[in-house]
């Protein structure tokens, strides 16, 4: 997104807040709202994107903008009156990774995007100043793969250790608005923030034309909801793991948290098993719950003398490997012959990824072939900026044979005559190429320390 001037007119706020967050650490601060006008209405709307969902009301973005100045003017004038009414949520069910079971998704008006990222630009300058470095998910200047990074080190500065994971049940649907409303006010007491916020935590969700207003949760696809998650995590897990855990280890401790998913390295067995133990107590005490199935722990040691048993497709199995944010982690050799960990696709998000790019090809196979290999080519895109990191490059290239061959498939069916042999098939690739991959993110080893 281009800079505006409302951009740089706030840029300076951003730096006053934060700058006064730092300074008084334990302190709540009461003065907030005053900064948000109409030029940090403006930038808000710069922020939020517009080629998403509608909400409840259909509304666009295109629609919206007909009459900018005075949405936003007005948009200002409701919420810093207290007469804004929060619209309900949209929800959506989509497929849920890994599982049978479905994810609910809400979709906030766009009007209720600009605010709630005005918003949320206020408690992200205070927050940053407390968040701690262990905290990777939905956070300015920081990333899934700078997490994955983190965690690879620590994993080879420790030989493997004793790894922790852990899933949280239904997080986004579980958070306990008493509590969440606590951990707030305890950094954040001015009268407008504070109200907004209690009014979206109450909108509610629309499902399929019927209103439901949940006593709990923050409906995951908000503009607003990421960040209230941490903000709940970072009072429920990182602060305990740091001020109360890590003091109380006889061996090394270290976490990695992206949103609600994160795993501990430990060296020690028993330090390993004494947090697993009270780890389900800490999170009951706030209204969450573990996934017994998907809490684990992982005895992910650095192979001697023999090398790790791998499976036909080349795998690591057992204990050796433990999945992350969309990865298997496995023990392998460099080509030094040195024991190093590397990062490959997980099997099961290979398999989601081709799934639905069967089912999309299958819905789609009767679209000129140039609309089909452009959107094939934007999707194969999205996945190389995120699985095209060191190590890597041959599972990603396997999505590209997949796809290829999925089209082919498809591409084949669009009559009762068999049209596309792979012969066709080649010469078609050659004038409608998809992308080969190149690689994106490079992985580097920081010294032990």
């Amino acid at each position: 997104m281009q800079e505006t001037p409302s951009s740089q007119s706030i840029s300076p706020r951003l730096q006053r807040i934060a700058k006064l967050a730092k300074q008084a650490p334990e302190a709540a601060l009461t003065t907030l709202a005053h900064h948000i006008d109409i030029d940090w209405m403006r930038e808000a709307h710069r922020r939020v994107r517009k080629d998403g969902a509608t909400g409840v009301d259909g509304q666009t973005a295109e629609q919206y903008a007909v009459q900018l100045e005075s949405n936003l003017r007005s948009l200002l004038d409701r919420a810093k009156s207290g007469t804004y009414r929060a619209p309900p949520v949209r929800r959506v069910l989509i497929p849920k990774e890994g599982d049978d079971g479905l994810r609910p998704i809400g979709i906030p008006t766009f009007e209720d995007k600009i605010l709630q990222r005005a918003v949320a630009m206020v408690l992200e300058a205070v927050y940053e100043q407390d968040f701690l470095d262990c905290s990777f998910g939905f956070r300015p200047r920081r990333s899934a793969h700078q997490a994955l990074n983190v965690l690879r080190n620590e994993l080879m500065a420790v030989e493997g250790g004793w790894v922790l994971e852990a899933d949280i049940r239904k997080f986004f649907d579980t958070i306990d608005h008493a509590h969440l409303r606590d951990m707030l006010t305890r950094r954040v007491r001015d009268g407008v923030i504070v109200r907004l916020i209690g009014k979206w935590l109450n909108a509610g969700v629309l499902t399929e034309g019927q209103l439901q207003r949940p006593e709990a949760g923050s409906p995951q696809g908000g503009v607003i909801s990421p960040l209230l998650a941490n903000i709940y995590l970072h009072e429920v897990l990182d602060k305990w793991f740091e001020r109360e855990v890590k003091p109380r280890l006889r061996g090394r401790g270290t976490l990695v948290r992206f949103a609600d998913d994160f795993v501990m390295v430990f060296t020690l067995q028993e330090d390993a098993r004494r947090v697993l133990d009270v780890l389900a107590k800490r999170f009951g005490k706030y209204g969450l719950t573990l996934h017994p199935d998907k809490t684990r722990l992982v005895h992910f040691r650095r192979p001697r003398k023999v090398e790790p048993r791998r499976g036909s497709d080349g795998d690591a199995q057992g204990p050796e490997s433990l999945d992350f944010l969309g990865f298997t982690h496995h023990w392998a050799k460099s080509r030094k012959g040195n024991w190093v960990v590397k990062l490959r696709t997980s099997r099961a998000r290979i398999n989601r990824t081709l799934r639905r790019a069967n089912d999309w090809c299958r819905r789609h196979r009767h679209q000129p072939v140039v609309w089909q290999r452009d959107r094939l080519r934007a999707a194969l895109l999205g996945h190389y900026a995120y699985f095209a990191i060191t190590g890597n490059m041959r599972c990603v290239e396997q999505v590209r044979r997949g796809v290829v061959g999925l089209w082919r498939k498809w591409l084949n069916r669009r009559s009762q005559r068999r049209c596309m042999p792979w012969q066709r098939m080649y010469r078609l690739l050659e004038r409608h190429a998809l992308p080969w991959p190149s690689l994106m993110h490079r992985f580097t080893t920081t010294p032990n320390t």
